[in-house]
C-alpha cells in the first residue's frame, strides 16, 4: 500500500463517516476556542495542538474538498482547500488516539454543541480503514481475534479467577447456566487486576436471590472496536455478546463498571445490529441501585472513611447515570463528599478512549490525570475515591503513584457488598 493510497483510503472512509450530522458540526464551527478550556490535555499543556477542534482538521479538510455545499466548484475555481496528505494524516494520529479520550467534556462549553467526540470516533475510523493505529491497539485487537479478550485473557484464566472468588467467599459462581435471568460480562482489567469484583457479584447477587451466570464465549465487555475506530471489530465483538445472550435465554446483560463498554453495547449495540436485543442492557450500577431500593441488598454498617467519587465520563456524562452511584454511595459511605466540579461536568482520568492501552501516550495521560488530582487535593483529609470503572481505577493508581497522594482506590461494587447487611 503506497502513501497515496493511505491518504486515498483515509479520506474515503472520512467522507463516508461525514453524515448530515457531521457535516453540520463543520458548518457549524466558530473556531472560538471555548472547547480548549474543557481538555485536559490543553489544560495541562498548554500547547495549542490540543485544542478539541483542531484535531478533527483533517476530516474538516476532506469535507470542505469533497463534500461540502459548491465543493465541486470550488475546485474548478482553484478555492477548494488541498488533498489531505499521508503526511498531515501521521502528523495528527497522536493527536487522534493519544490526545483525546472521548470523554464529551468539551461538547458540554460548545456555543454551537458540536459533538467532537462522536466524531473523534467517526474520524478514527478513517485511521483504522488505512492501517495507522497505534501498536498498542493494533495488539490488542490481535488478542481479541484469538482470545475474545484485548488482554489476551482465555477462559481458562477466568475459571481460575472465578474458582479463588468462590474459595473466598464460599458462594458458587455459574458458567454457561441457560435460562438465568442476568448475564454478566467484565472487562480484562476487572478479571485479572480487581477479581473481587466476581466475588462482590456473587455476595449481592446471592443476597438479592437474583439468578445470574457468566458466559464462557462472551465474557469480555472492552469493545476495542470502538477505542480504535473499526465498525467491522466492534460488531464481532458485539455479536459475541448477543450471541451467547440470547443462546443462553437471559433476561438481561449486566455491563460491567467500564465506561465505553456500557455505550458500545446500550446506546451503540442495537444500530450496530441493525435490531433490538432479545434481551434488556442494564448497568451494574442501575442493578445495585434497584435491588438496594427494593429491599433486596440491604445496607449494613457504613465505611467510615472519608471517601469521594469519580464520575467515568461514558457511564455520566455521555451515560446519564449520575443520580445512582450517589444514592449506593450514601447507603454505604458516612463521609461521603463530592469532588469539585462532580458529576457530568467531571474530568475524565485521562486514559479513556483506548488511550490507557496506548504506552506511547503514557506521559500524555499522566500529564492529563493532573486535573483529577487537583480535584482530589481539593478534599481535606480524604482517605479513599471509588472509582466504579475498571480502566479508570487502572489510570488512578499510575495517577495516583505519579503524583505521589496517598488514596485507596476502589470499586462501587466491592463498596457495596463489603458494606452489606450480614443477616
Amino acid at each position: 500500500m503506497s502513501d497515496q493510497s493511505k491518504a486515498e483510503i483515509a479520506v474515503a472512509k472520512f467522507l463516508e463517516h461525514t453524515d448530515a450530522e457531521a457535516a453540520s458540526f463543520f458548518e457549524a464551527c466558530v473556531h472560538c476556542g471555548e472547547c480548549a478550556q474543557a481538555c485536559h490535555f490543553f489544560l495541562n499543556t498548554g500547547d495549542p495542538k490540543y485544542t478539541p477542534t483542531y484535531k478533527l482538521r483533517p476530516m474538516e479538510r476532506a469535507y470542505k474538498r469533497d463534500k461540502a455545499p459548491f465543493a465541486s466548484l470550488k475546485k474548478n475555481l482553484g478555492l477548494a482547500p488541498s488533498k489531505v496528505t499521508e503526511e498531515e494524516l501521521l502528523e495528527w494520529e497522536p493527536l487522534v488516539y493519544d490526545a483525546c479520550n472521548m470523554c464529551g467534556r468539551c461538547t458540554l462549553v460548545c456555543p454551537m454543541g458540536i459533538d467532537i467526540a462522536g466524531t473523534i470516533r467517526k474520524m478514527r475510523e478513517g485511521y483504522s480503514a488505512a492501517g495507522m493505529v497505534p501498536e498498542g491497539l493494533k495488539s490488542a485487537a490481535e488478542y481479541v481475534k484469538k482470545t475474545t479478550s484485548p488482554m489476551g485473557v482465555t477462559i481458562k484464566a477466568l475459571k481460575a479467577q472465578i474458582a479463588r472468588q468462590e474459595k473466598i467467599t464460599g458462594i458458587p459462581i455459574e458458567v454457561d447456566k441457560k435460562g438465568a435471568d442476568y448475564m454478566a460480562i467484565f472487562s480484562s482489567m476487572e478479571i485479572m487486576g480487581y477479581p473481587e469484583v466476581l466475588g462482590a457479584y456473587a455476595k449481592l447477587f446471592k443476597k438479592a436471590g437474583l439468578s445470574w451466570t457468566i458466559s464462557s464465549t462472551a465474557y469480555e465487555a472492552t469493545n476495542v472496536g470502538v477505542q480504535i475506530g473499526s465498525g467491522a471489530l466492534a460488531k464481532e465483538i458485539l455479536e459475541r455478546v448477543v450471541n451467547a445472550a440470547e443462546a443462553l435465554e437471559v433476561k438481561h446483560v449486566i455491563s460491567p463498571e467500564c465506561g465505553h463498554a456500557y455505550g458500545a453495547i446500550r446506546w451503540a449495540g442495537p444500530n450496530m445490529m441493525g435490531r433490538q436485543f432479545k434481551f434488556e442492557v442494564v448497568h451494574i450500577i442501575e442493578v445495585l441501585d434497584r435491588l438496594r431500593r427494593e429491599g433486596r441488598i440491604p445496607a449494613g454498617t457504613k465505611d467510615d472513611r472519608r471517601m469521594t467519587l469519580h464520575d467515568p465520563c461514558q457511564i455520566i456524562r455521555r451515560g446519564g447515570l449520575l443520580k445512582e452511584p450517589r444514592s449506593l454511595m450514601d447507603d454505604a459511605c458516612s463521609d461521603f463528599v463530592e469532588m469539585k466540579g462532580a458529576g457530568v461536568t467531571n474530568f475524565c482520568c485521562g486514559g479513556g478512549g483506548g488511550v490507557s492501552a496506548n504506552p506511547r501516550a503514557e506521559d500524555l495521560k499522566l500529564a492529563a490525570f493532573n486535573s483529577k488530582a487537583e480535584q482530589l487535593r481539593g478534599i481535606d483529609g480524604l482517605q479513599a475515591v471509588v472509582v466504579p470503572c475498571g480502566n479508570c481505577r487502572a489510570v488512578f493508581e499510575d495517577g495516583l503513584d505519579d503524583q505521589e497522594l496517598e488514596l485507596e482506590v476502589l470499586g462501587l461494587s466491592e463498596l457495596v457488598a463489603d458494606t452489606l447487611e450480614n443477616s
